[in-house]
């Protein structure tokens, strides 16, 4: 994993949750861990990581996750088997 994608999702774990984290960001680090990420309706994103689907936001304006879409993206992390870097 290269050192961008370790600072993202160490970001991702972090607590307090973090509030500026960028989707640009967040959909290379998933599409690194081999997520597949498909448009859906509005701001919504499926995607599929180790055979694990979800729905996650996209922010609409500033591009930038809420501290809710972070703690939801987390979850998300852990129930496809993604574990905080050590």
């Amino acid at each position: 994993m290269s050192h961008k994608h370790e600072r993202i999702l160490a970001a991702v774990f972090h607590e307090p949750v973090s509030a500026n984290i960028h989707w640009r960001d967040v959909e290379s680090l998933l599409q690194h861990l081999g997520a597949r990420i498909d448009p859906a309706h509005g701001a919504r994103m499926h995607v599929e990581l180790n055979g694990v689907s979800g729905t996650l936001h996209r922010p609409h304006h500033s591009g930038v996750c809420g501290k809710q879409d972070i703690r939801h993206l987390r979850e998300y992390l852990i129930s496809a088997g993604v574990s905080e870097p050590s």
